[in-house]
């Protein structure tokens, strides 16, 4: 790989000096935000003070403190990153671009990583944006705050931190984008797991409106936020872990080793209440916290004129199971307790299941319950209520494609579809027994294929399929092939309302 020094380009806090690899300009780790220190961890983002000089972006920066990330035998590294890389100012964002200067105006799309809003960064090995820049598409990265600093509700603190975080990363590509040539009227946000329920609190927050142009939303769920009820037991329990009053005057003062380090003590909270069950079925103790949920907001109006991308995995629920080994030793009562913890009205929901799969496993049950809870429904919800009130389009997708890794048994699981998005599916990283896409290669054209579409949709609003909507809800089922179904697992999903 050809790698020099690229052109300086010129942003509104300075200049910055970045990488020239194989005709795609790559500048790493600008800031967008002020670091984030002391007290600051639990403000509201700031603009990053002015620079003299030329800023070196030619090595990833610092990421956001996390704690260690794991998934049983799966090996989740490329998708996570090297974990917490301390340093102060990590609110920063990665940029390729095949072409910098003012001239080019090309569609601009910005990813929000996921991790369980307690993990990952921009330096995934997955999220790098050659393929799309190659394909005439500018992709910005960013990291964000998580876990205690981004996501717990703290009196004496604004909501969602990390979110607002999100929203100064959009503001600083509308302020700088177009000298990386891409076009601030062309933005799609997108995003993948936690990302992805991201993205919907930003399409259905006020402050957004204007920022980006289309959003797509991989893997997440517009029920996916916790109600201030739920939000308080788990500021409850870090305080108490802490040893320190639930205020973020109190919590300006911990270092961000303690804060990282009581992350396993707040797991297992019980969030379920007289009114709402836990969006994250027990697996975080973060999410955004809102008085209503995304899918709400947009059934009301928010995100109208945005173009919509939305989909989901067929077996998302295996990576919480298979790498564990209790895909294959799962038990009736092992679907029970998931639909105890995701539903409401858990015996109608298991019937249902049993009904749709006659042929399913308890494995697959459970899988297919977990997986509608965290992502399917709250999916679903989202898409019908921006068919059903907004002027711009919405589309609908559903990644089929079954990956061999763990004896064949984490399938079409969750984060499976990343590599394809981003065309990096021959990373050496992902492929193996234990590597996400497991030992056998994949169909030859599915990268170049689901790449394409995602580059399109971020292009002209149209990923290459039927519009999807609340009769016909026509999904594009993307695997080796590729066909164009209406309302799959309808009698499943329609089930969770």
């Amino acid at each position: 790989m050809s790698r020099h020094a690229a052109d300086t380009v010129v942003t509104a806090q300075g200049a910055v000096r970045g990488l020239r690899r194989d005709g795609t300009s790559v500048f790493l780790n600008i800031p967008y935000a002020a670091p984030p220190v002391g007290a600051a961890r639990f403000a509201a983002p700031q603009p990053h003070a002015p620079w003299d000089g030329v800023r070196d972006a030619t090595v990833p920066g610092p990421t956001a403190p996390q704690p260690e990330r794991r998934l049983g035998s799966v090996d989740m590294t490329p998708y996570f990153g090297p974990g917490w890389v301390p340093g102060e100012d990590f609110l920063t964002v990665n940029v390729w671009t095949p072409e910098t200067g003012g001239g080019a105006k090309l569609p601009v799309l910005v990813f929000v990583h996921g991790g369980g809003f307690v993990a990952g960064s921009t330096r995934s090995e997955i999220a790098d944006g050659a393929a799309f820049a190659r394909d005439g598409v500018v992709l910005v990265t960013l990291n964000y705050r998580l876990g205690v600093t981004g996501f717990l509700d703290l009196p004496g603190a604004p909501a969602n931190r990390g979110l607002l975080d999100v929203i100064a990363a959009l503001r600083w590509v509308r302020e700088n984008i177009g000298a990386f040539g891409g076009d601030p009227g062309r933005v799609t946000l997108s995003g993948q797991s936690a990302g992805a329920t991201i993205v919907g609190g930003v399409l259905a927050a006020p402050e957004a409106e204007g920022l980006f142009r289309r959003a797509i939303v991989q893997s997440g769920s517009g029920l996916g936020a916790f109600t201030p009820e739920q939000a308080a037991r788990v500021t409850r329990a870090a305080a108490r872990a802490l040893g320190v009053a639930p205020h973020a005057d109190a919590f300006a003062g911990v270092p961000d080793e303690r804060l990282v380090e009581i992350m396993p003590e707040l797991s297992g909270i019980d969030l379920r209440t007289e009114t709402a069950t836990d969006p994250l079925i027990g697996l975080s103790p973060f999410s955004i916290v809102l008085d209503r949920q995304p899918a709400e907001a947009v059934a009301a109006g928010r995100g109208a004129g945005v173009d919509l991308l939305v989909g989901t995995n067929t077996e998302e629920g295996n990576l919480y199971l298979a790498p564990f080994g209790n895909l294959s030793t799962s038990t009736a009562a092992d679907v029970d307790a998931a639909a105890a913890r995701s539903h409401p009205h858990p015996a109608h929901l298991v019937e249902t299941y049993r009904k749709a799969r006659p042929q399913a496993s308890f494995g697959e049950l459970r899988s297919a319950i977990m997986g509608d809870a965290l992502f399917g429904a709250g999916s679903r919800r989202l898409a019908d209520a921006h068919a059903a009130r907004a002027a711009a389009a919405t589309y609908r997708y559903s990644f089929a494609w079954r990956s061999n890794a763990l004896g064949g048994e984490l399938g079409a699981t969750h984060a499976v579809e990343l590599p394809f998005v981003f065309d990096v599916a021959g990373l050496p990283g992902l492929h193996g027994p234990a590597a996400i896409l497991g030992p056998d290669e994949p169909p030859a054209d599915l990268a170049a294929r689901t790449h394409a579409a995602w580059v399109s949709f971020a292009a002209t609003g149209d990923p290459g399929w039927d519009r999807y909507d609340t009769g016909r809800r026509a999904t594009m089922r993307i695997d080796g092939e590729w066909s164009l179904v209406d309302d799959p697992h309808g009698e499943e999903l329609q089930a969770w309302f």
